[in-house]
């Protein structure tokens, strides 16, 4: 029974090779290619769902609360355990520098761009540590992994996953630390993948290769002779080109959104329920809630009344400085505490 090798990096992209004493050419598996090119069909798809909510297509928080957040969830976690079988297949049990180097060099930098890009384009939310560069560090300390004991690398999965639930500190609180997962107030990004508990399915990719070379499974799927269909090609071309792929879509995506919204702008959705949310949430930090619903519910009865709302949406009137904010505001409070 052969053995073969991958080649393949810390992103999600493999080529395979056999031994290299018998190596005649350089080849792939089609069915890895068909799967990272789900997985990247899946990531533009929650990337447009994302576009959408942007420009008021779809109501605040739709892709980041339900079944939208476990997707999310779920493409993030197929991308990092791809990205670990890929380690094991090409650098198992040989570890090839050059090309580990050559495309770790190319995951930082493109992390690297999407940071600068995503800095300019969303300063308040950029990308300090999103997909990208959570791959870049795991695949670095995924080399630690390769040649140990499976068992012991399932268990430092089952701990990277759980860290984040019993050892969060304000300690991490700090930015220079915020890569780790552990601090205690989640900071704002648009793509957060921090190194805890993310490492954990990057870890149980690299289990997973090593069971697979150890029980021979992967001799047993070398290609077929058997032509495949239009759309597996087509997910395998998206497969063997992933990182390219990943860094255009989401930019030729918001182009497209935005370019419609200029032609049919969304309906502006009705102010009065994210007023009550957002008054809410920073009421009742300091006060109970009976106060809360009731001071909130006099303020926003009297900014309707007033006509204040929408310019207060659209941030026509500052309600910091506004005295006619500050005497609702006044009387609201005193009605609350009737």
């Amino acid at each position: 029974m052969s053995r073969t090798e991958m080649m393949a990096s810390p992103s999600p992209e493999a080529s395979v090779l056999p031994p290299a004493e018998t190596r005649p050419s350089r080849r792939r598996f089609g069915w890895l290619d068909v799967v990272r090119g789900i997985a990247i069909l899946a990531m533009a798809s929650y990337h447009f769902s994302w576009d959408l909510e942007y420009f008021g297509y779809l109501a605040p928080g739709t892709v980041g609360t339900g079944l939208f957040k476990y997707y999310a969830r779920g493409i993030a976690s197929s991308f990092l355990l791809l990205a670990g079988f890929s380690l094991v297949l090409g650098h198992f049990p040989r570890f090839r520098r050059r090309p580990f180097l050559i495309r770790f060099g190319k995951i930082a930098a493109a992390a690297a761009v999407i940071s600068i890009a995503t800095w300019f384009a969303f300063p308040s939310g950029f990308i300090f540590f999103g997909i990208l560069h959570a791959i870049a560090a795991a695949s670095l300390i995924g080399l630690l992994f390769l040649r140990l004991p499976v068992a012991v690398t399932l268990v430092a999965a089952v701990a990277a996953f759980l860290a984040p639930l019993y050892f969060r500190s304000a300690f991490f609180d700090m930015p220079a630390l915020w890569w780790v997962g552990l601090s205690e107030t989640l900071p704002r990004s648009n793509d957060y993948v921090p190194l805890l508990p993310w490492l954990a399915p990057y870890l149980t990719g690299i289990a997973v290769g090593r069971i697979a070379l150890a029980s021979g499974w992967l001799d047993r799927t070398a290609p077929s002779e058997r032509q495949p269909s239009r759309l597996s090609r087509a997910l395998a071309f998206a497969g063997r080109h992933s990182l390219p792929i990943y860094l255009i879509h989401q930019p030729l995506l918001f182009s497209l959104v935005a370019l419609f919204a200029m032609v049919h702008p969304a309906p502006r959705p009705d102010p009065r329920p994210a007023f009550q949310s957002s008054c809410m949430a920073t009421c009742t930090g300091d006060q109970t809630q009976t106060f809360c619903t009731r001071f909130c519910g006099c303020t926003l009865d009297r900014l309707v009344e007033q006509n204040l709302l929408d310019p207060l949406d659209r941030g026509q009137i500052d309600g910091r400085t506004d005295s006619r904010i500050s005497e609702i505001a006044g009387q609201c409070t005193m009605k609350a505490q009737e």
